[in-house]
């Protein structure tokens, strides 16, 4: 036994291997082509898009685990049922069940693996990729002066020229306008040609130019005189100097994201929830307690004397603007306070339920991800009860077949996943049904191919359903003839 389990293992573990990065690569593939206008041309240094893309990597798993799963069990069996091992298997007197006990036992560590990572590193994960995301997709792009085209990329200066040499250096028909005192286009210089260079340190770009003359509009002495003074300079050669330092990525304090519900570990999460929950709880008293306040202001409505009416009496007035009563006291002047009181209430009323339903969403993606630590290792036991017997049941291994319908199921997963997740946020169903409901499909369909595995069903067999439409039609056939014999 100890030989066939190191076979079942040789061939579970390269499978899953293999598939666990593929399905990484793909889903990161997707990741640079949704982000990638936001990542080229920032001119960072390759570490910061290998940090990047190692952190991202690590935010995957919960995706690709799964799948890795459910394809590596289906490759699995269905070559070696491909290959007639599993028929050498039971002709020897070993049942499905100890074929499949080695990958049992891969599939129940990886369950317990999945949620530490879930619980421990996938929070730091999280944290590190999207607080460097945020950081690069805040970048502004690298240094680069374009022919014809106004760059503003240096703080408070515009730069234009109208040819660049071939060297990328030497530049013709400059134009810099410096805003530095925020008062307008007030500094001009204009030069014939010029070369730009940029310091070893890569903190400041250094143009000289040559021909040149600059244009200034002094700031004036008396805000209210009309006349400005305007000075010009010519000069042979000038030496201008910008401050680079802009460019450099600015990382933002990691502090401001661990707050959100993807940086938080199970007891976070709950913290978070309960602090949340009795927020939410406490702000719905207030509001019951704040409307029973307002809509009591109908008995201090003031009109006239309206006031020294004692409130015995005030509350036998009906309102009935048609009475004398009402007519006393100024029914219009009632009518409209009323009114009044009415529009306040209700869009206070509106606030509050916009309040507390952006409230309720804040709550329910705790929720979402206090129960997505539990449903990823569900998953992956889910799966492998569906991709181990299927593989048994079809009988063909590789990336052909296994791929077609390990994609089909996960698909129906995922979507199923993200219906459930989708429901919870907008309060159609609790956090405990909509993150589970996939699981919760599925399992009964893993738990029908394992038995149908191991009786030997021919589940996808075409000739087992051939026959027995050819024994309904037949039946079906031998009843009508009945019939018509009898009329």
């Amino acid at each position: 036994m100890k030989k066939l389990h190191k076979l079942v293992l040789k061939s579970y573990i390269g499978p899953f291997i293999a598939t666990f990065f593929i399905a990484l690569f793909i889903l990161l593939m997707q990741f640079l082509w949704k982000y990638i206008d936001d990542l080229v041309g920032k001119g960072l240094e390759w570490y910061i898009f290998a940090e990047l893309l190692f952190y991202l990597m690590a935010t995957f798993v919960p995706m690709a685990l799964p799948l890795a799963v459910l394809l590596s069990s289906i490759m699995t069996m269905g070559a070696m049922g491909e290959h007639y091992e599993l028929v050498a298997f039971k002709s020897a007197g070993i049942s499905l069940n100890k074929i499949m006990w080695p990958m049992v036992v891969i599939s129940s560590f990886l369950a317990i693996t999945a949620f530490y990572f879930s619980n421990n590193v996938l929070p730091v994960a999280n944290l590190k990729s999207l607080s460097l995301l945020y950081d690069v997709r805040h970048h502004r792009p690298a240094f680069n002066i374009v022919e014809g085209i106004y760059y503003r990329g240096i703080d408070n200066y515009v730069i234009r020229i109208d040819d660049k040499d071939p060297d990328g250096q030497t530049l013709r028909g400059i134009k810099i306008y410096n805003h530095t005192e925020r008062r307008g286009n007030i500094n001009l210089t204009l030069a014939e040609w010029g070369t730009m260079a940029v310091t070893p340190d890569k903190r400041h770009l250094v143009l000289t130019l040559h021909q040149g003359t600059n244009y200034e509009e002094a700031d004036p002495q008396n805000p209210r005189d009309p006349s400005r003074q305007f000075q010009r300079t010519y000069f042979d050669k000038q030496i201008r100097k910008f401050d680079l330092s802009g460019f450099d990525l600015t990382r933002t304090d990691e502090e401001l994201f661990k707050s959100n519900f993807r940086m938080l570990n199970l007891s976070q999460l709950i913290y978070y929830e309960d602090s949340l929950s009795t927020e939410l709880k406490k702000r719905k008293a207030n509001y019951k307690d704040t409307y029973k306040n307002r809509w009591r202001h109908f008995s201090r409505l003031e009109a006239g004397d309206l006031d020294k009416v004692p409130p015995e009496e005030f509350k036998s007035l009906r309102m009935d603007i048609s009475s004398d009563r009402g007519e006393t006291f100024g029914k219009q002047r009632i009518l409209t306070r009323a009114m009044e009181l009415v529009r306040s209430n209700k869009d206070h009323s509106k606030y509050s339920h916009d309040e507390f339903r952006q409230r309720s969403r804040n709550l329910a993606r705790y929720q979402i991800e206090f129960h997505r630590k539990f449903t990823l290792s569900f998953a992956c036991v889910v799966l492998f009860l569906i991709g181990a017997p299927l593989g048994a049941i079809v009988r063909k291994g590789g990336f052909g077949l296994p791929m077609v319908i390990s994609v089909l199921f996960f698909v129906v997963f995922h979507v199923m996943s993200i219906m459930g997740e989708k429901f919870v946020r907008e309060g159609v169903l609790e956090a405990h049904q909509g993150m589970w409901i996939s699981s919760l499909v599925l399992l009964p369909i893993g738990i029908l191919l394992t038995i149908k595995a191991t009786t030997d069903s021919s589940l996808l067999d075409t000739e087992s359903y051939q026959k027995k439409f050819e024994k309904i039609t037949g039946f079906l056939r031998s009843k009508k003839n009945d019939s018509q014999t009898q009329t």
